[in-house]
């Protein structure tokens, strides 16, 4: 393997075992979900906005009404997904949460096929019945840190989370002729403005550490992390994409085992593996995409 094809496959699962420690950073902040949506927005918004300019990208737009209204709707589903997942893993856990949230795939096809009046194939129902009924699984098996059965307030909360992001993902393929590194700089900028008269009820942290990880959050799982992802997807085959993409809920499950002490049950197990084998399985019938690389990050593997 050549250091050309090296360093994107780094850069992206670097970028994928960064998502999977997104859930223990929000834990830690001991934040409320909108504060933690809030920082993770200004920061890592702040961040993006430099480094377009840096590069001349922010300069040189001139979207139209059209685009920049997408692109603002876009933003308030990509807030509002991170505002439920995050609220999500106090109710339930971090690795039920994550596995829970990537029917995303599932979601965003089946509104394609309303909207865009795309074909879905059999295939694709069929996974689709797979993954929920992993759902269905995990809701009547899993058990929170404390050993009690999760709240289905938080399976709630994730696949509420799972529709926003997949009509975020929506949104973005009406923007596929914007530079994405500008369109997530856009979006969490009217994210921070959205959520900000939110803090004089839910108030940022207090404390140092809090703060810190709030700031860790937006540096390394924010901007560094939009950065490295559309650094190396350009470069890399669908098909190897989506197998790394994996690393996302796997690092999650062994985080929340690890710090967390949750222990999944076998059904609980059973139906993980069948939401992501459903979920994240390349699709079928399109043999010729998966050897070019991938333009943007599927739905569910671009940012948590």
């Amino acid at each position: 393997m050549t250091n050309s094809e090296t360093r994107p496959l780094l850069q992206w699962s670097a970028a994928m075992a960064m998502s999977g420690t997104i859930g223990a950073v929000v834990l830690e902040s001991g934040a409320a979900a909108p504060a933690v949506a809030f920082a993770r927005c200004f920061v890592g918004g702040a961040l993006l906005v430099l480094w377009c300019l840096s590069r001349g990208w922010l300069r040189a737009w001139r979207p139209s009404r059209r685009d920049l209204g997408l692109a603002v709707l876009g933003g308030l589903f990509l807030v509002g997904n991170w505002v439920l997942l995050f609220a999500s893993y106090a109710l339930s856990s971090i690795s039920v949460s994550t596995v829970v949230y990537h029917t995303q795939p599932l979601v965003l096809v089946g509104l394609a096929a309303a909207f865009l009046g795309e074909k879905v194939a059999k295939s694709h129902l069929a996974r689709a019945g797979i993954a929920f009924g992993g759902v269905a699984l995990i809701s009547l098996s899993a058990h929170g840190e404390d050993g009690k059965p999760v709240q289905l307030a938080g399976i709630g909360l994730a696949l509420g989370a799972a529709v926003l992001y997949a009509g975020a993902s929506f949104v973005a393929k009406q923007l596929k002729h914007i530079r994405p590194h500008l369109l997530a700089a856009v979006q969490t900028t009217v994210g921070a403005l959205v959520l900000a008269p939110l803090l004089l009820v839910t108030p940022l942290p207090t404390t140092t550490s809090g703060l810190l990880w709030l700031v860790l959050l937006g540096t390394v799982h924010t901007a560094l992390m939009y950065v490295l992802m559309y650094a190396s997807i350009g470069k890399l085959p669908t098909t190897t994409v989506a197998l790394l993409s994996y690393l996302y809920p796997v690092v999650a499950v062994l985080v929340d085992i690890a710090f967390y002490g949750h222990r999944p049950s076998w059904p609980e197990a059973l139906g993980m593996l069948a939401v992501l084998a459903a979920a994240l399985a390349p699709r079928r019938g399109k043999p010729a995409a998966q050897d070019k690389p991938a333009d943007r990050p599927p739905a569910g593997e671009r940012v948590s």
